[in-house]
């Protein structure tokens, strides 16, 4: 295995490094992992978490090959990225990708959401200086959907995007959200160059919507990020957060899922992550780690799959619980949320 540009000498576990797949990132010419890591969990979001539990995380993975970092200022509401920044000390600037968004903010609904050029900016080097980097390897127009006409992201987040990107302090530009078709509507309408689209939990167990998107967006030469394959805490053994916005169908049929898979001494988590390593079309897979036993698990099942007993597991449960599933998403309960933002 060639060495990503990435690597870097006495820093990184060779080893490790040589046994990372990595993907080309559709047309930005970067080299991403299979693997990512996502940040939502260095803050509260998802329960209790520790600075230095987030540090070690980052730094076994970075260690161990993993190049691509997300985060975001709704995480934690600016405390992710705070976070972020202190953990990235003592780690090469050349050792990662980090990509972070704009556009979603604050608990407030009426201040949730800003997709306006002036706070876009003013976003942009709040960023910059959180992370305590010079400059952010993709920036992203964070949860677009809820930009109600999309006309605020084509006309004024986008162009603010794209400066970034001349001025060297974004190297690529993407969009993210939750209904996979305003992503590919966003793509189609823009006339500003969109490298990468994040899609989240819309390649998973339970919903597979961004199939049916991939072919147009790996034509277009779209980096592509499968993100939050767990679904925010629905296939994980402990269960989602109570702010968790999927519906109650949606949520027992995973309860039940898990209790078989707890009966037959196998992680649904595991499942559903291989699931997500065995798709050939995202380039990289975005997981949230804020542990050090996570990370180590999830590179666990990258290189080592699962085995029969599991797999069988894997095949009852989307046969017997999954397959019950005539809607696996909760875009009407976003739709809902969106009639009530200003």
């Amino acid at each position: 295995m060639v060495l990503p540009p990435t690597f870097v000498a006495g820093f990184h576990d060779e080893a490790a490094v040589r046994q990372m797949k990595y993907n080309r990132f559709g047309a930005t010419g970067l080299l991403v992992s299979h693997l990512s890591i996502g940040t939502g969990g260095f803050c509260q979001q998802y329960g209790d978490y520790s600075i230095n539990q987030c540090k070690e995380a980052l730094h076994k993975a970075i260690k161990s090959g993993v190049n691509f970092i997300d985060t975001a200022p709704w995480y934690g509401h600016g405390v992710s990225e705070e976070v972020l920044g202190k953990c990235l000390e003592g780690i090469p600037r050349q050792a990662y990708y980090v990509a972070t968004k704009v556009g979603r903010y604050q608990p407030d609904p009426k201040l949730m959401f800003d997709f306006s050029a002036g706070k876009t900016r003013e976003s942009i080097e709040l960023s910059l200086k959180k992370l305590g980097v010079e400059y952010i390897d993709l920036l992203q127009a964070h949860d677009i959907e809820f930009d109600k006409s999309l006309s605020t992201v084509l006309q004024e987040t986008l162009p603010v995007l794209d400066e970034a990107r001349r001025t060297g302090k974004a190297k690529f530009i993407g969009v993210t959200g939750y209904p996979v078709f305003t992503l590919a509507e966003c793509i189609e309408k823009s006339r500003v160059k969109i490298d990468t689209i994040l899609s989240y939990c819309r390649l998973s167990l339970i919903d597979t919507t961004l199939l049916q998107y991939l072919p147009d967006f790996k034509a277009r030469d779209l980096g592509v990020i499968n993100a939050a394959g767990l679904c925010m805490g629905l296939l994980t053994d402990e269960g989602p957060q109570p702010w968790h916005p999927a519906p109650q169908f949606i949520k027992d049929i995973c309860v039940e899922a898990n209790e078989y898979c707890k009966a037959n001494n196998v992680s649904l988590a595991r499942l559903a992550t291989h699931y997500c390593y065995q798709q050939s079309g995202p380039d990289t897979t975005l997981v949230g780690m804020n542990n050090v036993d996570l990370v180590c698990a999830n590179l666990d099942v990258l290189y080592n799959g699962i085995d029969s007993h599991e797999q069988q597991v894997l095949t009852d449960v989307l046969m017997r619980f999954f397959s019950k599933l005539k809607i696996g998403n909760w875009e009407q309960e976003n739709n809902k949320f969106k009639e009530t933002l200003p």
